[in-house]
Order: structure tokens, then sequence, then C-alpha cells
């Protein structure tokens, strides 16, 4: 089937609106779906530039990890795309039905694309990872992203006692109480005085939820572990991104004083059924309006454009064909 999509040719160059053909369904549990709306997620720009961990270089690829769409059947689902499938910035891909989700009722369709990519990292981190007990304290690292803003209502709506949001950029900063941190914390060129608002904000909370890994991890994980009451307490580090690098420097001492327990949040750390398993309960939340997320709409037709413009913070982009 001959289709229109995003095509990515190069790794070098932003995916252009061309002409695609689209493989036939390989068995009965894959169909044809009519994509309604299809998010640009960090990931699908990591994947269409060859840097994503489960990137195997093969070209030509169209990029996008989920989406909603519309069965033959008129059912409108939301979908995760298979790995080995063309992805979902297309006006058609081809869906495993056992990854696609029923939308109930009239959702936002364009905001359930936009939600669930980046309010899952922390879904099912708080919930399959390290199951978040009620009361408990959180601190979000890298609290001003999409996911970060998502991971702070997350932890509230699974029954955290105290969020902290921690970031860099003011502007959004100073709208997370509005999504329930209960404080925040600006992460500046001033080592000291970060480590110092950290540690009176931070010190005793029970989860990490980390965005950024590399230098301001190691930062905060020692910030945290200097000021705690109780080192033999533990404190659970959910590392989920890499905006500030991929690599960590960590002091051994930061494992031997302290019950300090780090975990990753992705693909192969979950298995796919869990992810599916999760996203039911995900899709409610956000029909229902638990979850506030921004978005803009673009045509799937203007994707190279759309590819090379600044993301707005705190807004996600979702490709509309």
């Amino acid at each position: 089937m001959n289709v229109n999509a995003a095509v990515v040719s190069s790794f070098d160059h932003p995916p252009r609106f061309e002409h695609f053909d689209l493989p036939a369904p390989s068995d009965a549990d894959q169909a044809v779906i009519e994509v309604l709306a299809a998010g640009l997620h960090p990931r699908v720009r990591s994947a269409a530039a060859g840097r994503h961990y489960t990137s195997d270089g093969r070209l030509p690829l169209v990029p996008g990890i989920d989406g909603v769409g519309r069965l033959a059947d008129g059912t409108v689902v939301y979908f995760v795309a298979d790995d080995d499938v063309p992805g979902s910035m297309a006006e058609r891909a081809v869906v495993d039905l056992r990854r696609t989700v029923p939308l109930p009722g009239d959702p936002d369709l364009v905001k359930v694309a936009a939600a669930m990519n980046p309010a899952m990292s922390s879904w099912v981190a708080l919930r399959r990872r390290v199951p978040l007990q009620p009361g408990q304290s959180v601190l979000v690292l890298g609290a001003t992203g999409n996911a970060g803003r998502m991971a702070i209502q997350v932890a509230k709506r699974l029954g955290a006692g105290r969020v902290v949001g921690a970031g860099r950029n003011p502007e959004v900063l100073a709208t997370l109480p509005d999504l329930g941190a209960d404080a925040t914390v600006a992460l500046t060129d001033d080592r000291d005085a970060t480590a110092a608002a950290l540690a009176e904000a931070a010190a005793e909370v029970d989860v990490v939820i980390d965005y950024l890994w590399a230098a301001p991890a190691a930062a905060t994980m020692m910030a945290l572990l200097r000021a705690r009451s109780d080192r033999s307490r533990a404190l659970d580090w959910i590392q989920i991104g890499s905006v500030a690098g991929p690599t960590i420097e960590l002091p051994s001492v930061a494992l031997r004083s302290a019950n300090l327990r780090i975990q990753g949040n992705g693909q192969g750390a979950v298995s796919v059924r869990a992810y599916v398993a999760e996203l039911p309960s995900l899709v409610d939340e956000i029909s229902s309006g638990g979850l506030a997320v921004a978005v803009r709409t673009q045509p799937l037709a203007e994707v190279e454009r759309v590819w090379s413009e600044a993301e707005a913070p705190g807004v996600r982009t979702v490709l509309v064909p």
C-alpha cells in the first residue's frame, strides 16, 4: 500500500513528506490503521537521528512510536508502534492489535497523542519499577521538560504526599505549583547554591525520577545523601532520561555510605507486556482530564519544517495527517 508519510532517508536530515510503500500485515494480530494524530516526542527525534539505543541503523524509516488512529471497524484507539514495522507518522500504519487501547467516549484525540508518551515514563516507573506508596515523597529532576511536568502530576495522582520539581527553565518552574509541586528548586550554574537548595527541599525524599543524568544527577545525589538524616533509609533513584548527557561520574562513597538504589525505566527494563498493561489506566487519566498537557497541532505534510523548529517549553507537538 502506497501512503504519504514522514520518511527518513538520512540520519543527517529531517524527515521529508514523501510516498512510502507500507507493508501488508504479516499475521492476524496486525492490521492497517488510519492515523489521526502522532506525537513528536524526543524519543521520536532521537530514533530519526539514529541515536536512540534501540536504533538498528536501517534506512529508510518512518518515525513515530505511538499515536491515535481508527481501525477498519471504526474503533478509535491509542496504539504503540511495534519496533519491526514503520512508525506512526504516516496517513496509515500497521499496528499490532495487542498494543492498542480503545478510547472511551469522545476524548480529545490530539491531547491523548500528546500526553501518553511523556506521561508513560513516570506512570510506569511509579507503578512497575518502584511502586509508590501512599504519602511517599518524590523529587523530579528535569521537571521543566514535558515529561518532567507530567511526572509532577503523575506522582500526585498516584498518592505522593510531597513532590519537589527541579529544573533550569525559570518560567516553566514557576508553573509547577499549579500542577501539584509542593516545592521547586532552580538548577543553576552556581553549584554550591544549587546543592544547598536541593538539600533543603529534597533531602528526605523517597524516590527520585531523573530525566537529566550526567553531572546534574551526580551532583544531586551527593547533595541529597550528605543532608539525609538517616542514610540507611532507602532512596530509590529511577533513571529515565539523559538530557544532560549519557554517562555519569559518581564517587563510590555514594553507594557505600547510603542506601541508594539506582535503576532505569525504559524499553528492556520493563517488558512490552507490562507497558501495554498500564495503557488503559493511563488513557483513563488523560481522557478524564486528570493530567494537563499543552499541545500544538501541525500538519504531517509540513513535517520537514516542523522538525527544524524550536519546541516551545512545556508544549508537545502533534502531527495530524
